[in-house]
């Protein structure tokens, strides 16, 4: 599939949300307005990044796509596992024992990714709208069970999977028709009415955003199952609310969208230690600002070429970048010896 700006523009803004809330969570205890841009942001940044990933998840399901994927996908995950185990054992953070099944913080997405292009062979079977149905009915479901959980990324598999089928079953036309001006109209009231919302109510346990619990573990054993149907509403209604406001003019950061796994995969290394280190402190607006332009050098940085040309064999399992460069460099020394 073509390169489209939308498209691109959009993970841009969504791969900076993953840092900024990552940046931001620390401070949300104690603080309404910071729990409430914290809940705001994981209402819809993640639903939004994985209805993308599911629309662009065209492949066929035979042997050699399962093949290609799990290169693509699994061989990362294992690379990631134990670098990241290892940084933080060398920066002393707690916890840092973990399986090779336990995703260590963000790497989840991968597998959880994996498994849903697997998942795919099967439901693209169903008619679209019992597919999207049948997962959001066993996303209701599984959060009765407390043995799905963290490992294997099973809880966030089912749960965020309904978000990935629905982006795989809507075509380019279907998903413009949320740039009609009234449909922005109606997006940004959407968007500003879950803030207030969350700000009166700040209680909110932001576990029902991250789909990693049971609802025993959030304390609704019982009516856990209609709590995450709300949940299920809000961050499709917040996802297609801010699908509609992203520009579809390139710019100088849409190039950018095609870069947004290697911000996802390595940002890690700056957020932890970052917290490990007690680096900022967040007292008034400006701090907050400040957070923001943080997050958005993390993206530029971890999106420019020499990060892209170090980082592409543990993650693309090509060097490609590296080889240009190289291979620049020695006709460069060729042409002047010649000369």
């Amino acid at each position: 599939m073509n390169r489209n700006a939308y498209f691109d523009n959009a993970r841009v803004f969504l791969i900076f949300l993953v840092v900024f809330g990552h940046l931001v969570q620390p401070f949300t205890d104690g603080s309404n307005g910071m729990n409430t841009l914290y809940l705001w942001i994981y209402t819809f940044h993640m639903p939004a990044f994985i209805f993308l990933a599911g629309f662009f998840a065209k492949g066929s399901g035979n042997w050699k796509y399962i093949f290609n994927l799990a290169k693509k996908l699994l061989v990362p995950y294992l690379i990631f596992q134990l670098l990241y185990t290892a940084y933080y054992f060398f920066i002393g953070k707690e916890g840092w024992e973990s399986g090779i099944f336990y995703p260590q913080w963000s790497l989840w997405f991968l597998f959880s990714l994996f498994s849903w292009h697997i998942l795919l062979i099967g439901f693209k079977k169903l008619p679209a709208a019992a597919g999207i149905i049948s997962t959001i009915a066993i996303g209701l479901v599984a959060g009765y069970f407390g043995d799905i959980g963290h490992t294997f990324s099973l809880s966030r598999t089912i749960v965020f999977f309904p978000f990935f089928l629905m982006g795989y079953w809507m075509t380019k036309d279907q998903v413009l028709v949320l740039k009609r001006k009234g449909l922005q109209i109606a997006a940004v009231v959407v968007l500003v009415g879950v803030a207030a919302g969350i700000y009166i109510a700040p209680d909110f346990n932001s576990g029902w955003l991250l789909a990693s619990k049971s609802y025993g573990d959030l304390g609704l054993p019982e009516f856990g199952g209609l709590a995450r149907l709300l949940v299920y509403g809000t961050s499709f209604a917040m996802s297609f609310s801010v699908l509609a406001l992203i520009p579809q003019s390139h710019s100088t950061v849409t190039k950018l969208g095609a870069r947004t796994l290697y911000v996802y995969l390595l940002h890690g290394f700056f957020i932890q230690l970052f917290r490990e280190a007690n680096v900022f402190e967040v007292s008034n607006f400006f701090d907050v600002i400040g957070l923001a332009v943080i997050a958005a050098f993390i993206v530029w940085l971890l999106s420019s070429r020499p990060i892209q040309g170090i980082w592409q064999p543990f993650i693309e399992g090509k060097a490609s970048i590296l080889k240009d460069v190289f291979g620049d460099r020695g006709r460069k020394g060729d042409q002047h010896f010649n000369t």
